[in-house]
This record gives structure tokens, sequence and C-alpha cells, in this order.
């Protein structure tokens, strides 16, 4: 009996995938639950496990774009375990290609096998999992582990070389110009990007923030922040409040069109854009208008960590109202963010920079930032804009007014 593997369904909105990597081989044999494919899509990635034993055969490419409901695999129920399956393990272990692996890594596997999707890490990256600490179940490797280890370098290399990205490069001209295909992700984004631009009336409107008060009030309650609630207080908090209130003094920005209707949002779930190595993504934090400062930076923290982990699920993207973008961490110090869909507005900040200003007729130097807002001009004119922006300033300028809600 042969039993399909099927893309799941991920969302409302997900219609189809990248599947980047096979995570087993034609031909293996796998159990309940192993981790068989990463899928990309937009918004995450995911992997999928075996719904049930048997060997498997593949019916997809690596590279593909796949459906919601394709079948991707099919797996033979009727073929039984290779060698001795008298002892529970998670996911068999393959069988070395090449017999020169070192004879720790032997070792580890022997004691703790590893899953598909943390052999392939390890692999690819040359890892050896004997000096990988495992904080699975009995100590086991999880696929976290090794992208701690990947991202700070503290796990020594094998003996294998390290196997580089299939990319199928060309290089043309003597190496004056090198073809790469883009990533799975980044043509999704890429396609995202530019039909945001197409199917919306898009405009940038700018102000700039003298942020001194809200530098001061973090330096005097920064050490009291920290001792209390263990994390820093950072910019992002004071810039997600006072977006909520620039959505309360102007609720057009807090709208979308759907079809032929227009949707009013009654809530302040506001979108934080994190970069990634694969590229862009924006976990929403909840209830805004509701929390404390202390729990928007731990939000944030928290879905950072997710984020570099490849942890964020689905939830973790989607209902936002709002997105908010720093450029500014990368120096940036003006730019016209573009609006992600269907949300009809963008903040972006920017770096902050020591400028000459005017202030009651004298020249002071002061931390400026600029600030952008891109909005949907089918639903959003420019007084409401302007308004909007204004008031996210004001609010900046005197921070004390959010924590009295004037």
């Amino acid at each position: 009996m042969s039993t399909e593997v099927k893309v799941p369904a991920l969302g409302e909105s997900i219609t189809s995938g990248i599947l980047v990597t096979w995570l087993v081989k034609e031909g293996d044999y796998v159990n309940k639950g192993d981790l068989l494919y990463e899928l990309e899509t937009d918004k995450i990635t995911s992997e999928a496990p075996a719904e049930v034993a048997g060997t498997i055969s593949l019916l997809a490419k690596e590279g593909d774009e796949v459906d919601i409901g394709q079948a991707v695999a099919s797996i033979d129920e009727s073929t039984t375990p290779p060698g001795s399956s008298d002892s529970p393990v998670e996911a068999s272990p393959k069988v070395e290609e090449n017999t020169s692996a070192s004879s720790s890594k032997g070792t580890s596997e022997e004691l703790m096998p590893l899953s598909p999707a943390v052999r392939k890490l390890v692999d690819e990256h040359g890892l050896d999992p004997a000096a990988i600490k495992g904080t699975g179940k009995g100590g086991r490797l999880i696929k976290a582990d090794v992208l701690s280890a990947i991202d700070s370098n503290s796990a020594p290399p094998s003996s294998e070389p390290v196997k580089e990205p299939d990319l199928e490069s060309n290089i043309l001209q003597d190496g004056r110009t090198t073809r790469t295909k883009l990533s799975p992700i980044r043509r999704k984004i890429a396609q995202r990007l530019v039909n945001a631009q197409q199917q919306a009336a898009l405009l940038t409107t700018f102000n700039e923030v003298d942020l001194s008060e809200v530098m001061a009030l973090r330096k005097k309650h920064q050490e009291a922040f920290v001792a209390r609630h263990g994390i820093k207080l950072g910019f992002m908090s004071f810039f997600v409040k006072a977006v909520v209130h620039g959505l309360q003094a102007v609720p057009e920005v807090n709208a979308q069109i759907d079809g032929d209707d227009l949707v009013q949002n009654h809530y302040y779930d506001i979108g934080v854009a994190v970069g990634t190595e694969r590229g862009l993504v924006v976990p929403v934090v909840r209830d805004c208008e509701s929390i404390s400062f202390a729990e928007v930076e731990q939000q944030i923290i928290g879905y950072a960590q997710k984020a570099r982990e490849g942890k964020l699920s689905l939830n973790d993207l989607q209902g936002g109202v709002f997105t908010i973008s720093n450029g500014g961490i990368y120096g940036s110090m003006l730019s016209t963010p573009i609006v992600n869909p269907p949300q009809s507005g963008i903040l972006g900040m920017h770096a902050i920079q020591q400028r000459p200003v005017a202030n009651n007729g004298e020249v002071v130097i002061r931390p400026m930032m600029y600030l952008a807002l891109s909005y949907d001009h089918r639903i959003i004119d420019g007084k409401e804009a302007v308004t909007f922006l204004k008031t996210v300033k004001e609010m900046l300028e005197e921070p004390a007014r959010m924590l009295f809600g004037v």
C-alpha cells in the first residue's frame, strides 16, 4: 500500500511554495515523524514530517514550485526497515556512502541517531555532531542546535569537505560576470513586491523627528528596566506605541481594500520587519494598544530569535494591520518603503544623526531621524497621511503623552 505525500495547507493566503530541499533520498526508508522536505513560501519556511513509515519515492525535484495539495512523493508502507528495528528511534540513520567519515562522527551517531534534517545540515557545513550539544529529548541533536552552532562557529569542522550549495552558476567573460538563479524565497519576495506596486496606488510622505526625549528616557530608566524585565528598553517599543496613537487618530490608515469593500480594522497588531539570511519577514506584535513597553520588546526579541532559527510559524506572520521597517540599522538615511499587502501603510525608520536644527530661535544639535510613510492612496488621502505621520512625530517628541493617552 502506498500513501501520497501531499503539500499541506499553510494558510488561506498561501497557494504554493518552493520545494527547497529534500531531507531524504529516493528509496530511503522513513519512519513516521521523519522530516521529509523543506518548503519555502513568501512568508515562512516549513518542514513536512512523514505521516506513515515505509520506502519513499520522490515525485518532485528540489527547486520545483508546488501547489498546496500536490503530491510530491509516495511512501510504500508494505516495505520493512533495513536491519534491526527493535530499538525505537525517531529517525533511521542513513548508511554512509563515504567510508572515510571520522570515527567520532560514527560513534556519536551510534549513540544518538540524527534526523534527516539534522544530518543534512551537519554534512553540508562539515560539522562534527559529537562537538555540538544537543538540547532535544535525551540529548538528541535538533535542527536549532546545528543552526546555533553554524551561527556562532562554535563547532569545529569535520574531516569531510564542506559542500558548496548547488546554485547552477555560469561564469561568463573570464569571470567578469556571474549568473546565478534567484533563491526560491527571493523569487517569491520579488513577485510579492511587484504585485504590491501594481495593485495599489502607492505614495510616500516624509517628516523628521527629534528623538532627544526618547533617548533621555531610555538613558534614565534603562538600568531599572533591565533589572525588572531582563531585557533592554529599545527604540522600537516607542515607535510601536506611537504608531498605535497615529492609527487611533487617523482610522483611515488602519483600513484595507478587499475587492469592492473597505475593511476597517478596530485592533492594533503591528508588523515589525526583520531581516534574515533568507530574506525579509514581518512577524506581528499583537494587541499593541494594551500591552506594555516591556511586552512589546519581549515579543520583538522572541520573534528575532525564532527568525534566526527558522522557527517562525504562519500565525506569527499573519493578521498585521500596519508595518514598521527600520532601515536605520543598516545606515539608511531616507527611503520609500513598500506597503505590505493587504495593509494600507508602512512606516520607514532611518538612521539617527546629530544635526543642527532651529529651536526657539537658536541653532542646537539634536538626534534627528527622517520618517517615511508609504500608503495606499486609493483609501488614504494626503491630509490623512500627513496627520498620521505628524501624530507619530508628536508622540515621539513628547513620549510622556503616550503614557497618559493624550
